[in-house]
């Protein structure tokens, strides 16, 4: 009998780390989106852009860097680089706690984007290393446990720094970031070796040239492409619902600070319950009929929101989460937007664990880095887009309605294109 995953020595260590990584950078930033949103007289629409311009400098350096991290995470013992990473970040957050104290936007966005680096070097580490440790029918559970953990990580990220913008002061905001930085380097100490995948791999100071070189790989393998392909949609829409949602809130919906709090919470909840909920679909196997049922569901929910709100005039007053929850609209709301993040949670759990499945033991952190180059690749244009769409008038509705119309396309793709056989 194989120990429950959360008990293993060989999976908690590395769910823990990715729990604490996930807090802080998500704390971080729901901090510079109040800051953003109800700390500067930004009008609505610069600050809508400035949001979104800030989940463009978290994501963009998975762009740049994943292929490095994939090559280091290949040549050296996954366990030792993630250890090193996650020391780096310690000194980062001292960055974060300085911007914060000054109140200084400018300082907090390039702590935001060390936290983008360490991430995008750390990601190959996270998603590769757990086919070393695990077999593979417990992948599935597996991917669950740490999409899971990174939303519920959201989840509480999101409160609290909600909490910390609102009155908690610079002291909790240092004590928090601070201590969930040493907490996730500890965690990374615990996590076993898993030796070294490709242990003559020269790893190329060239990284446009180790780059191109992956994904190249990435385009040969059919199924690994579709994978790819795949979960960069999730991911894409991810960040962009992610962005969109503090401005609805606050501006259509009429919600104050807690009230966007109360909104993301949800959203990232119902989140969990989809991985959740694809794990127990799958029950050890991986089920890509899932991830096609998602996406059809991402789709219903995200056209249902948009056009909920294309009628709804800017509200006039901040108000309580209760207020806004139990109003019509407040609540139709609520149910889309739940519903469209169990959808997430459909669509990328088995996608990503067929990802993991299909790819050489030898090249895998490469593939996963592959992988999250196109993810960034396809978030970073997005995010840019939306920035731009809303500089020239574009609303929130408008952009949940085009998410919903393309999703329901890519969900069509999928279906024509999926591999028959994991």
């Amino acid at each position: 009998m194989q120990p429950p995953l959360l008990l293993s020595k060989r999976f908690a260590p590395l769910f823990c780390c990715q729990f604490f990584a996930a807090f802080n950078d998500n704390f971080l930033k729901t901090s510079l989106v109040f800051l953003i949103l109800f700390g500067t007289d930004l009008t609505e629409s610069e600050a809508a852009a400035l949001i979104t311009l800030a989940s463009a400098i978290f994501i963009a350096p998975y762009f740049i860097l994943s292929g490095l991290g994939g090559e280091l995470a290949d040549r050296y013992d996954k366990a030792r680089v993630a250890q090193w990473l996650k020391f780096a970040e310690i000194l980062i957050a001292g960055v974060a706690v300085a911007g914060y104290a000054r109140q200084s936007i400018p300082i907090l966005f390039v702590a935001l984007l060390g936290f983008g680096l360490i991430a995008a070097l750390f990601g190959p580490i996270k998603y590769g290393i757990l086919p070393d440790h695990l077999d593979r029918e417990r992948l599935p559970a597996a991917n669950a446990l740490v999409e899971g953990a990174t939303f519920i990580a959201i989840l509480t990220g999101t409160i609290v720094g909600g909490i910390a913008t609102q009155g908690g002061g610079a002291r909790m905001f240092g004590l928090l970031v601070m201590g969930f930085a040493v907490a996730c380097w500890l965690s990374a100490l615990r996590i076993p070796p898993s030796g070294e995948g490709a242990p003559h791999l020269k790893v190329t100071g060239n990284i446009a040239a180790s780059t191109a070189a992956m994904l190249r790989h990435l385009r040969a393998d059919a199924r690994l492409w579709w994978g790819a392909l795949v979960t960069s949609w999730f991911w894409l829409v991810g960040i962009v619902v992610m962005s969109l949602l503090p401005p609805l809130i606050k501006t259509l919906l009429g919600g104050n600070e807690d009230t966007v709090t109360a909104y993301l919470a949800l959203f990232s909840v119902a989140i969990g319950v989809g991985s959740a909920l694809a794990a127990l679909i799958a029950r050890g196997r991986i089920v890509l009929r899932t991830t096609f049922a998602g996406a059809l569901l991402l789709g219903v929910f995200a056209l249902d929101l948009g056009m909920v709100m294309l009628g709804s005039a800017p509200a006039a007053l901040a108000q309580e989460p209760a207020v806004v929850l139990t109003s019509p609209i407040g609540l139709r709301a609520a149910i889309d937007l739940a519903g469209l993040a169990i959808a997430g949670g459909l669509f990328i759990v088995p996608a990503f664990a067929a990802v993991q499945a299909w790819s050489d033991a030898d090249y895998r952190a490469r593939t996963v880095a592959a992988v999250n180059v196109l993810n960034a690749a396809f978030m970073t244009g997005a995010t840019v887009l939306v920035a731009l769409a809303q500089n020239f008038g574009v609303t929130v509705p408008m952009l949940f309605l085009s998410i919903g119309m393309t999703t329901l396309l890519v969900a069509a793709a999928i279906w024509r294109t999926m591999p028959r056989e994991v």
